[in-house]
């Protein structure tokens, strides 16, 4: 996997950007294409302190700025300020020292997005400990696994049901000493308990970690199989979100009239997530937490807040997308709206070729459509993100080119980036005003990007992690001999070093007639259809290629209410004849994406959604292959009978 390739190309600057010089990648070539591609670094690496140091150095350079915002139990937002951020640090850091938690130790936290995660967060890091987190919608089993695995002396939960949950099991974590319950308010009794320790004991505590000590155990989510805990450092930390704050210079460094603020909503147990609260913190951006997904409570919440950034997956971008268009076809304004997100996606496309310097951008007659529209359909659906978002940083999956260039369009500059835990985040972004609509964009400043010969993605960089957490082996065990970490995930450079993601290694099908496919772009294209929830593209050793497909209920409810048509039971709906021709509608545009051999022959409907819960989907919203094949087997046989 780490063949030498030749020399590297060098690499062109632009100068015409608000914000630092932008470098395009250096690139090497073999065989005709791009095989390698390196941004050097942006940041200087770190050399000294950690991430327990950012809460005391906010406050002591700007005591008085704001650096998060606090929801509180009547559902208003308060803010805290750097100094008073520092003193709540302190103070449980104190409470973790006097009940015993020695430099080292693991502290596992299960909770929702919310302040206390945070505030747990850096506390740990100031007392020395290495946090783990654990997603609160595990199973009992995975929990227990975690705390097994890591070594936890201590566990804080959100809710009293989740620790009781947890009761039949704590004799199989004899490790664990200490379990805290957020709506006890058990945080608030550690800063108590650790009133009578001095603050100079939490100073040395900071003053024996280094860069390159652990700071968490994030156990990956995984597909199949028990997750393995990623061992981060404070200097992959470090790399990835100081790196990040110079590139994305209009999210962390611009300041105008509005301050930047980013309303976190995604699972602080992932880790976009924490490097997403981390950055923040270290470029003084104020952060809110938002512990629900739910429309009915996170639109409050962004209303509430109003956010200039939202860090976000596909999915909620295609529902917000879905959801507008149904409002619009029930207020008569179908084609309307179709038609302003057509003027949206030539906008978006059209600057898109400015700043490639392919076009000449968004011509009169398209301005004049654009600032039309904007009122009717833009503007309300920026309102419906709090009403000051300029910036969406998405990741997890590829958000495609038509939804990318619409958002852009509708005034919201759309970062997409790609990575996994083992980087801590980010390895790719959309570099600022260079998009290249439907790729991931540029390697992060520090970071390698190698396609190998059989287009698995390689990275290396100092965000990366050092390896794996293996309690047998005494610790941590190198993750990448070589220094290049293998990511199973299939994609391909382009001749400026824009990474394009086609599916994951171990989910290439070969056909029996030895065709191989990604599923990935049908699956991604199929998904943000407004009828479709989840898709599954089968035909591993099979004939030709079949979907398994889900139903989104809200777009069938409106669906029905739009067609007069009354509520059915699941298993009369999904054989509806004209639903079914709208979804095969649907497959055939798909399909237009790939070759005869790759296309979607036939499709079943599922009676029911795939969930996190039946175990069908990651919690970040990944399939698990083997478990819908397996529970669904008959449903795919019958795809195949003649």
């Amino acid at each position: 996997m780490s063949t030498p390739l030749p020399s590297f190309a060098p690499s062109a600057s632009f100068a015409d950007a608000p914000g630092p010089v932008l470098v395009q990648p250096e690139t090497r070539r073999l065989d005709g294409a791009v095989r390698e591609a390196y941004v050097r670094p942006f940041a200087p690496q770190v050399t000294h302190g950690s991430l327990a140091d950012l809460p005391f150095d906010n406050a002591e350079a700007a005591p008085g700025a704001v650096v998060l915002s606090r929801r509180g139990e009547d559902g208003r937002w308060s803010d805290v300020t750097a100094a008073d951020f520092a003193g709540q640090v302190c103070s449980v850091a104190k409470g973790l020292i006097a009940e015993g938690l020695v430099p080292g130790d693991r502290i596992a936290v299960m909770a929702r997005t919310r302040y206390e995660w945070t505030l747990l967060d850096f506390a740990a890091w100031a007392a020395g400990l290495v946090t783990v987190p654990v997603y609160p919608t595990s199973s009992v089993f995975q929990t227990r696994w975690i705390l097994q695995d890591s070594g936890a002396v201590a566990l804080v939960t959100e809710t009293a049901a989740q620790a009781a949950a947890l009761g039949p099991e704590l004799d199989r974590v004899p490790d664990l000493r200490h379990l805290w319950v957020i709506d006890k308010g058990h945080v608030d009794r550690l800063a108590e308990a650790g009133a009578h320790e001095p603050d100079g004991e939490v100073a040395v505590r900071r003053g024996m970690l280094a860069p390159d000590t652990l700071a968490t155990l994030i156990y990956t989510s995984g597909t199949t199989g028990r997750p393995k805990g990623c061992a981060l450092t404070h200097a992959n930390f470090f790399a990835e979100v100081d790196n990040a704050i110079e590139l994305l210079y209009p999210i962390f460094k611009a300041r105008t009239s509005e301050e930047a603020s980013v309303l976190l909503f995604l699972p602080m147990s992932h880790v976009f997530g924490r490097m997403v609260a981390v950055a923040c913190a270290r470029a003084r951006v104020r952060l809110g937490h938002a512990p629900s997904l739910k429309a009915e409570d996170l639109l409050p919440d962004l209303a509430a807040f109003r956010p200039t950034c939202l860090l976000t997956i596909p999915y909620m971008l295609e529902k917000v997308f879905n959801s507008a268009r149904a409002r619009a076809e029930t207020g008569g304004r179908a084609s309307s709206f179709d038609r302003a997100a057509s003027v949206a996606e030539r906008y978006g496309e059209a600057l898109e070729a400015r700043h490639a310097g392919t076009g000449p951008g968004p011509g009169a007659a398209l301005k004049a459509a654009r600032a039309f529209y904007d009122p009717l359909v833009y503007r309300r659906i920026r309102n419906a993100m709090g009403g000051r978002v300029k910036y969406a940083i998405c990741g997890g999956s590829p958000l495609g080119r038509r939804l990318a260039s619409f958002y852009t369009g509708a005034g919201i500059e759309i970062y997409e980036g790609y990575g996994l835990t083992e980087t801590t985040g980010a390895s790719t972004v959309t570099p600022p005003l260079r998009p290249r609509l439907g790729t991931v964009g540029w390697p992060l400043p520090g970071t390698r990007v190698r396609i190998a010969a059989d287009g698995e993605i390689l990275l290396a960089g100092e965000h990366v992690l050092r390896g794996y957490w293996d309690p047998a082996a005494g610790g941590v065990v190198p993750a990448a001999a070589d220094g290049w970490l293998a990511t199973g995930d299939i994609g391909a450079l382009d001749d400026d070093g824009y990474l394009t993601i086609t599916g994951r290694k171990k989910e290439l099908l070969i056909t029996s007639g030895g065709k191989s496919v990604a599923p990935a772009p049908l699956e991604n294209w199929l998904r943000s259809h407004p009828l479709i929830s989840q898709c599954m593209v089968v035909g591993d050793r099979r004939p030709y290629v079949c979907a398994l497909l889900t139903l989104d209920m809200d777009g069938v409810t409106h669906w029905r209410r739009m067609n007069g048509r009354h509520p059915v039971p699941a298993e009369l709906l999904v054989k509806d004849p004209d639903l079914r021709a709208i979804l095969q509608r649907a497959l055939d545009e798909a399909n237009k994406l790939v070759s005869r051999p790759e296309s979607i022959r036939r499709f079943a409907v599922l009676p029911v959604d795939l969930t996190e819960a039946e175990g069908h989907l990651t919690p970040s919203m990944k399939l698990r292959r083997d478990a819908v094949a397996r529970d669904f087997a008959a449903e795919i046989e019958s795809l195949y009978e003649r």
